[in-house]
């Protein structure tokens, strides 16, 4: 996918998020929205290098434009783990400098480089020598007690100056010490005015907003407020079909996607082949319980699913019957 496509597709993206958005969650998502980007859990350099790469990096082919996160602040490894990941064909690599979790800060990665903007572009100077798609890069407005207004304008100068032009900016502070990865979610408060002054302030950079963004009509008036691009989480988890379903003609200008009753048919032959090759309904199915949100009969397809769905001989005959929960309350 070319460098104009791909930023089309950033006009609204689904976030990376541990133990979320793996490779079922991804293909779940791109039966509701053809044009949305997709991107990856974030997985660490040295996994990349040393781990189990086709369960790490492998993907359905279906789950285009889609995005690796990475996470790491060595840059010869990220150069590696960037070289080995686009062998896969991902459409994007991006650069995680913005996880608060401990294991990360203790790995000297994610929003702990916010306090080294330096590494960071030499980081992703490396990874775009490797690439032969585009680097990006996620981070926060700032960390503990530094100034936003003063750091984030810094750092977006010094990291894009390695070649970096594409942003996705969490418009929360990250408290390193005292909050946990949930409460950093919450408790930090937003600055969306801030996010939107730093895409005035360098038009020529793509910025895309995260954090809190609810509905796909909030996610609308940021792009028609002048930035490039939203990054929804985990409102596009939990209310999937609201989100993706109806974004590929709100965002995109595009044909709407299928109901959600045709998108559980079609995830019905990528279950079987799940199944097939040894596979658990449960690691599917635990992706789309929001699929009815807001629907008759959604906690019945809800309740199925979660109750019957971790059998070891669990199969399509489950899924069916949470469908039936569901018909039966639409009729």
């Amino acid at each position: 996918m070319n460098r104009d496509a791909i930023r089309r597709a950033a006009r609204l993206s689904v976030a990376p998020m541990m133990d979320w958005t793996d490779r079922h969650c991804r293909y779940f998502h791109r039966q509701m929205s053809r044009h949305a980007l997709l991107y990856t859990e974030m997985v660490t350099s040295p996994a990349v290098i040393h781990g189990d790469r086709d369960r790490l990096l492998g993907f359905d082919a279906t789950e285009h434009p889609v995005a690796l996160q990475l996470g790491g602040s060595d840059p010869a490894e990220l150069a590696e783990a960037t070289r080995i990941a686009c062998g896969y064909g991902y459409d994007e690599v991006n650069l995680n400098v913005g996880c608060p979790s401990d294991r990360v800060q203790s790995g000297c990665f994610g929003a702990v480089l916010m306090e080294r903007p330096a590494l960071v572009a030499d980081c992703v100077a490396a990874m775009i020598a490797a690439a032969p798609v585009e680097v990006t890069v996620k981070c926060r407005i700032g960390v503990d007690d530094q100034v936003p207004e003063e750091v984030l304008p810094a750092f977006l100068e010094t990291v894009s100056a390695a070649g970096v032009t594409r942003f996705a900016i969490h418009a929360r502070k990250a408290w390193l010490q005292g909050l946990s990865p949930k409460e950093n979610r919450d408790i930090p408060p937003l600055d969306y005015p801030l996010v939107a002054a730093m895409k005035r302030a360098y038009p020529h950079l793509h910025i895309s907003v995260n954090g809190g963004v609810q509905t796909l009509d909030q996610a609308r008036d940021f792009l028609q407020g002048g930035l490039d691009g939203a990054m929804v989480g985990r409102a596009a988890y939990h209310e999937p079909w609201d989100i993706l379903g109806r974004a590929d003609a709100v965002i995109f200008g595009a044909a709407p996607g299928p109901e959600p009753f045709e998108v559980a048919e079609r995830m019905k032959p990528y279950i079987a082949d799940h199944l097939a090759r040894g596979g658990r309904l449960h690691q599917i199915a635990r992706h789309m319980l929001g699929l009815f949100h807001g629907r008759p009969g959604a906690r019945g397809w809800r309740r199925v699913l979660s109750e019957r769905g971790h059998g070891t001989d669990a199969g399509l005959d489950v899924l069916d019957a949470a469908l039936a929960e569901v018909r039966r309350l639409a009729a």
